[in-house]
């Protein structure tokens, strides 16, 4: 009989835990922990943006160097998203995240005390890497603890945190650089982390740890899926900047990253343990989802990327100034983010991602109208239309993707709609680097045929220019120059506006397109539990 005792608690220990069966507020308590971890790994990406200027200056770094305070981080989240599923798994989703948001904490501790650009692009790294096994495990943990109109709740959510952290970046990061300096954008993390940690440990208790996969991880799968993603972000990142494959080093990492793609699906199919398995691509609404999630990365990234860069190079304006103009697309996403949450309810997920797709096409093409003097009102309402229609894409097209699956299939649909999105992302910003340098070139030989065929115009000008300029400096040669880089600058900036354009116009027609799917897709039972597990 005491041996009988002594088992019984044993066996119930081992029992699986029902994250179904959780009273309503340790769910709430444990989704609201995990979506504000969430939270801080998204914002990180953009917090940088607005003050790489200040961090450059900082650590005495070159422009090409300060590039890879971004880039490193981005590839090292690619590479974890996908991975942390099957960490999940092997530590349990509390080790998995208190690991997660500690780590962390710690590299963004060891970003702010960063002595050169080589020690902050490796703390960077760190950071990018541990924090984002965040993303993806708060989307499928939602999925699996609520049913029903709770569940329905969980896209918007995170949608929001998911559109609204990248957002808010430039703006949080301009303000503190602003007021305190450049290095309090990575010590500001350091309570809310700790606290994130602290509360995971102590609160998160939705599966068990099985320990024994991590004897069967097949490290060659690992390593394949980090070159080709690492490699594949490297080309995208350097690829506007280099001329693309011209280059030898962005030729060399597009084969290496090709060849480790070959390796990395080999192994998802033939090994007997693989760190991502692609099973849910079996589903079509899934890999539509994706898709649509693709796209939905692409726009939010690049029109997020591509306002600050026309503010700063068109308008001048400052960290600060960029991020006050930004704000609004945050608010109007706030806004919307209760609207869709009832709408995917309500309707048809088909009708409501329709409008979003709609409305941010109709938003890049309004924002497709720029003039060198367009700031914070020109801007206004473009900018409220794309905020409210990213909601109306995003919460519909995270419910087609997670909705029907058990728990460990659910964790890798949710590495790799997630990936989706930044990969989307990540595209979308080399792309429309790509087509504004292009666009811009052209725009400026074309300005400058016009000029030229003008006759009499051009010099006519020019004259006036130095001559106006000439009551200020008695040096007409000097005057001269001047009025030539006048008239050059006024030509690059009208130049630069058209390219910005055609960029917007281009983008547009990409959410257009990705309307042709809409049809082909099967809304899933959002009331439905989740198949049970084979255990």
């Amino acid at each position: 009989m005491p041996d009988t005792a002594q088992r019984a608690p044993a066996m119930t220990a081992r029992a699986p835990i029902d994250p179904l069966a959780l009273p309503d507020r340790v769910k709430f308590l444990i989704f609201g922990i995990m979506a504000f971890g969430q939270f801080m790994a998204l914002i990180d990406i953009q917090i940088v943006a607005a003050s790489l200027n200040d961090v450059q200056a900082g650590l005495s770094a070159g422009p090409d160097e300060i590039s890879w305070v971004q880039t490193g981080y981005l590839m090292a989240e690619l590479v974890m998203i996908p991975f942390a599923a099957f960490l999940a798994q092997a530590l349990s989703t509390r080790w998995l995240f208190a690991l997660s948001a500690g780590l962390f904490t710690l590299s963004s501790a060891l970003c702010g005390m960063a002595w050169d650009i080589d020690s902050m692009i490796a703390f960077r790294v760190l950071q990018g890497f541990v924090g984002g096994a965040m993303v993806p495990t708060v989307f499928a943990t939602g999925f699996s603890m609520f049913a029903g109109p709770q569940r329905a709740m969980i896209p918007a959510i995170l949608g929001m945190v998911s559109v609204l952290a990248p957002t808010l970046g430039p703006t949080v990061g301009g303000w503190l650089t602003d007021a305190i300096g450049w290095r309090s954008i990575f010590y500001i993390n350091i309570v809310p982390g700790a606290l994130v940690t602290v509360a995971a440990i102590a609160v998160i208790r939705v599966d068990r740890p099985k320990l024994s996969m991590l004897k069967t991880i097949d490290y060659s799968h690992l390593v394949a899926m980090a070159v080709f993603l690492g490699g594949l972000e490297y080309v995208l990142e350097e690829g506007p900047r280099h001329q693309w494959f011209e280059d030898p080093a962005i030729a060399t990492a597009g084969w290496l990253s090709f060849v480790a793609f070959l390796l990395f699906l080999e192994r998802s199919f033939n090994s007997g343990g693989p760190v991502v398995k692609l099973s849910p691509f079996r589903r079509p609404t899934f890999v539509f989802a994706c898709v649509f999630n693709l796209v939905i990365g692409f726009g939010l990234y690049a029109s997020t990327y591509l306002i600050p860069v026309f503010l700063g190079r068109v308008r001048g304006y400052n960290s600060l100034e960029i991020g006050t103009t930004v704000f609004v697309t945050g608010i109007a996403q706030i806004l919307s983010t209760v609207i869709a949450a009832r709408l995917s309810q309500r309707v048809d997920p088909r009708i409501v991602i329709t409008f979003g797709l709609s409305l941010f096409a109709t938003s890049l093409f309004l924002t497709s109208h720029l003039t060198p003097e367009w700031g914070f009102h020109a801007l206004l309402w473009p900018q409220v239309l794309r905020g409210f229609a990213i909601m109306l894409c995003i919460v519909p097209s995270v419910g087609l993707a997670l909705s029907g699956f058990g728990m460990t299939e659910l964790r890798y649909a949710s590495g790799l709609f997630n990936l989706m999105r930044n990969l989307g992302g990540a595209i979308g910003i080399a792309v429309v680097n790509t087509w504004l340098g292009d666009n811009t070139r052209v725009h400026v030989a074309r300005l400058g045929e016009s000029l030229g065929a003008a006759g009499r115009n051009a010099p006519e000008l020019l004259a006036g220019l130095a001559t106006r300029i000439g009551e200020i400096t008695p040096d007409r040669a000097h005057a001269a120059l001047i009025a030539q880089a006048e008239l050059g600058r006024v030509v690059g900036r009208a130049a630069m506006t058209l390219a910005f354009n055609d960029v917007f116009r281009l983008m547009s027609w990409i959410f257009l397109a990705a309307l042709i799917l809409v049809p082909l897709c099967r809304p899933p039972e959002l009331n439905a539990p989740p198949p049970a597990e084979a255990h």
